[in-house]
């Protein structure tokens, strides 16, 4: 026997880690509007960062990898994927609010900051350990461990890009002009020169290798993936096909421009980085893995009705509008009750495509079920009713045996049984 102490602290001491992290990534994040209200109190409203509507769906995507990372690491302390997801977020509010910081302190008021300038020196490295840590979730998503033996170097070397990138910016000197950074963000580097230019670019391009090296890493390990990580790969996956749906979304909303096109963009972007945290700390829990398949088609079906009915509201609307003009109350009371009409029998429809396109073991099932339910109703033999039973018990529920009793008043009761 041992105390429940010896198990229970370690445990309560790496929860509290976990959220003592959650609580310093939404402070960091929370410096940023800050230090945004002192650029506008000295007259550069400019180069405020947090204009709302614009970052609500960047917050919501460091705060959805905090909270997730929070409850993975705070669950399942020795899975690092948890640690990740709350470094990535200490990393991104870190890249925002080092931004800002720099800002104020060289270009607003210069010297009311101290080491400013080592803020624009480190805050590329900011979100190049963002980009690494995401590599690292991929390689490690879901098992904690790597996919092969020969992926330890590659992740070292990705691991290691970050820290030498600190180290060279920290003892290399030479001129630094924070206005680029300031207005294009990290990833606009003409404002270093020399060593510094180059150690950047040879960083960038190390970390953008490494994380498409970690994404294609994904389809092999889904490939040899069996039994519950295959179940648990499949969370991933689905992120990535909502993610590539994202991007055809911000693409479509360049295209077309336009207030519609920005809601577009918006909602695709926050397609892009909110999903991925959530699908991982899901898989890694383990959380409704065996109706992955139910969840994707009840997604698809109401988005789809949404859709659908949106659309058909809308022409109601248009088309009463012309006849009895826009204000009418009639327009909405006549688009609403035709909506209300529509609701069920598309939500059927539309259910009934989905799961016969998406859902093809749910759709089987009914469809034998009801078949049988036709049979019954002419069959009157008792041996060829009890096999038949026992055939669709097999076929829809698939169990490793079936048995069925029968009884009646004068027999006694006897057992069918099917292996």
């Amino acid at each position: 026997m041992t105390s429940p102490a010896g198990p229970g602290r370690p445990r309560r001491w790496t929860a509290g880690l976990a959220w003592a992290l959650w609580l310093a990534s939404l402070l960091c994040l929370a410096a940023v509007p800050w230090l945004d209200e002192l650029l506008r109190q000295a007259g550069r409203a400019d180069l405020v960062q947090f204009i709302f509507p614009d970052v609500a769906i960047p917050v919501l995507a460091v705060v959805s990898s905090a909270t997730v990372g929070a409850v993975v690491a705070a669950r399942r302390p020795a899975h690092p994927v948890g640690w990740l997801l709350l470094g990535i977020a200490l990393s991104l509010t870190g890249t925002a609010a080092t931004a800002q910081y720099f800002v104020y302190g060289l270009l607003v008021r210069p010297g009311a900051l101290p080491a400013a300038r080592y803020a624009v020196l480190y805050q590329p490295a900011t979100t190049f350990t963002a980009l690494t840590l995401i590599g690292f979730v991929l390689l490690l998503t879901p098992t904690g461990s790597l996919p092969s033996p020969r992926w330890r170097w590659p992740a070292r070397v990705m691991a290691a890009t970050p820290a030498v990138l600190v180290l060279v910016v920290t003892l290399a000197g030479g001129p630094v002009d924070p206005r680029y950074q300031a207005l294009g963000g990290p990833f606009d580097l003409r404002g270093l020169d020399g060593v510094l230019l180059a150690a950047n670019r040879a960083a960038l391009a190390v970390t953008v290798v490494g994380l498409a090296a970690a994404a294609a890493s994904l389809v092999g390990r889904f490939r040899h993936a069996r039994g519950v990580e295959r179940l648990q790969l499949r969370w991933v996956a689905l992120a990535a096909v909502l993610v590539g749906l994202g991007a055809v979304g911000v693409l479509l909303s360049l295209a077309v421009g336009g207030s519609a096109a920005g809601i577009l963009f918006t909602l695709a972007v926050g397609c892009c980085l909110v999903v991925p945290p959530v699908a991982t700390g899901a898989a890694i829990l383990g959380y409704r893995l065996y109706d992955l398949d139910r969840i994707i088609s009840r997604t698809l079906a109401y988005g789809l009705l949404t859709l659908l009915l949106g659309g058909g509201y809308a022409a109601v609307v248009l088309g009463l509008g012309q006849l009895l003009g826009r204000d009418s109350p009639l327009v909405v009371a006549g688009a609403t009750l035709a909506v209300a009409a529509l609701f069920q029998p598309a939500r059927r429809r539309i259910q009934a495509a989905v799961d016969r396109r998406f859902n093809r073991r749910r759709y089987d099932v009914a469809r034998t079920i009801e078949e049988f339910s036709t049979r019954l109703r002419d069959q009157i033999d008792l041996n060829t009713l009890s096999t038949e039973v026992l055939g669709v018990v097999d076929q829809t529920m698939q169990p490793t045996q079936t048995s069925l009793w029968l009884r009646s008043p004068q027999e006694p009761p006897r057992v069918l049984a099917s292996p």
